[in-house]
């Protein structure tokens, strides 16, 4: 696959993105915010950007790489990282550098 860019999720906002997790459990982030991050350095052809999802889960899902499935985006691989509790459940984020 090519290389993922902020044009692949801005569209996506507010959509649901399903996952399995390592116990084999189903369970949805819900993509809710794409953003630029920051200005490109000299050299990389991909400018940074991060991705914020939230999981109404009240389980707390350790960092790690996820496989998350939808319908046009197809599968993607992304590294969560939590970085807030939102009730119910957590805020994860994906930055791409």
């Amino acid at each position: 696959m090519q290389d993922l860019t902020l044009e692949h999720f801005v569209a996506f906002v507010d959509q649901d993105f399903a996952a399995t997790t390592e116990a084999g459990d189903r369970t949805c982030f819900t993509l809710t915010e794409a953003q630029a991050a920051g200005s490109t350095p000299p050299g990389i052809t991909r400018p940074p950007f991060a991705l914020l999802f939230h999981n109404p889960a009240e389980v707390l899902f350790p960092q790690g790489t996820y496989r998350l499935s939808h319908p046009t985006v197809g599968e993607v691989e992304i590294f969560l990282v939590p970085v807030a509790r939102k009730q119910p459940g957590f805020v994860y984020q994906a930055v791409f550098n």
